[in-house]
């Protein structure tokens, strides 16, 4: 007889042979509460086969989804389809979580009766000097007490609640229809983003299970790789900014501002890289982000062109995109940034 499971992981898998073990092991170690899904999605390397493994080692906990080549928001999209879990987690295939603070969630899903959101840490994992920094979020949120978004505080300049640090209730994301796109990078913004409204309640765990491993060549997170791909990273910005109108549709105060607060920190991202790569042919895509956010809200224009980010980067562009180069290097070094 099948059990309900509390908490289905997701695990979107593309040629991830060298870190998924890894990865697997520490999800395992949740027991038959869990069920970890692991998409693969399309891999041309041995990820299915330890998949298989596995399945095969840890029946009723890991079980294989396998799909045509989509691309990361494809696979979340599978294992949101199949997942039969109470609370649904993504965790990428070269991060991991740490057992003790895993087993603290797991121990507040079963106690806490329903939430729609739960809220953790999570930790940077930098591979090119072992270093860590903690993203915790103990300033905005009290720790254990269910609250609605009325009992949020303000967020710090370097917070924004990521992916990695969310656990949804399952049926929250189906009934907010979120459906991420194909072939498509930084769709995680999407996940973090678009359930918000939906969410009634929530609660906070001051603690880490999350380990993102920064660092690894050729990451999506990568300044050259993200300049590289900026096309999709103003793909997400914009359909963030089309999803909700933030002035008319969230009327909720804190939420309304967190949610300013991130579509000023997509912009900022985007018309940095734009800028830091000096190809004066990508600076027109900077002006239709402009144009287009304009053109969808003539206020959100303005709060998004006036906010402290943004205007820095618009009079150092005048200057010289260099200065923003230096001053992006100067936040990552600060913040610890990825």
């Amino acid at each position: 007889m099948n059990t309900i499971k509390l908490l289905s992981i997701v695990v979107p898998s593309y040629n991830s042979q060298d870190y998924l073990r890894h990865c697997l092991d520490t999800l395992v170690l949740g027991g038959q509460d869990v069920e970890v899904i692991v998409v693969d999605d399309g891999s041309a390397d041995n990820t299915a086969e330890i998949a298989r493994e596995y399945c095969s080692l840890f029946p009723g906990i890991v079980r294989l989804e396998q799909k045509e080549n989509g691309g990361h928001g494809s696979a979340v999209n599978r294992g949101l389809e199949v997942a039969t879990g109470t609370y649904f987690k993504v965790v990428d295939s070269d991060d991991w979580l740490d057992i003790s603070d895993y087993i603290s969630v797991l121990t507040l899903l079963r106690s806490i009766g329903s939430v729609d959101l739960l809220i953790t840490n999570y930790v940077y994992e930098y591979s090119y000097n072992g270093k860590q920094k903690v993203m915790r979020y103990s300033n905005v949120f009290p720790q254990g007490k269910v609250i609605s978004w009325d009992s949020m505080h303000r967020f710090r300049f370097d917070q924004l609640m990521l992916m990695h640090s969310m656990f949804y209730r399952t049926e929250l994301l189906r009934q907010c229809g979120l459906k991420l796109p194909k072939h498509t990078f930084y769709v995680d913004n999407l996940v973090a983003y678009l359930p918000l409204p939906y969410v009634k309640s929530l609660v906070y765990l001051d603690c880490s299970p999350y380990h993102y491993l920064i660092g690894r060549p050729g990451q999506s997170v990568n300044t050259q790789v993200m300049i590289k791909r900026i096309d999709q990273q103003i793909k997400v910005t914009c359909m963030m900014i089309e999803a909700y109108d933030v002035f008319n549709d969230i009327q909720c105060v804190n939420l309304r501002r967190y949610m300013l607060l991130y579509l000023s920190r997509m912009v900022a991202i985007t018309l940095t890289h734009i800028y830091i790569a000096e190809d004066k042919g990508l600076y027109r895509k900077a002006d239709d982000l402009w144009d287009f956010i304009r053109r969808k809200d003539e206020k959100l224009y303005a709060e998004l062109r006036r906010s402290f980010v943004n205007s820095g980067i618009s009079l150092a562009r005048k200057i010289s995109p260099r200065i923003i180069a230096h001053v992006l290097n100067l936040i990552k070094h600060i913040y610890k940034f990825s």
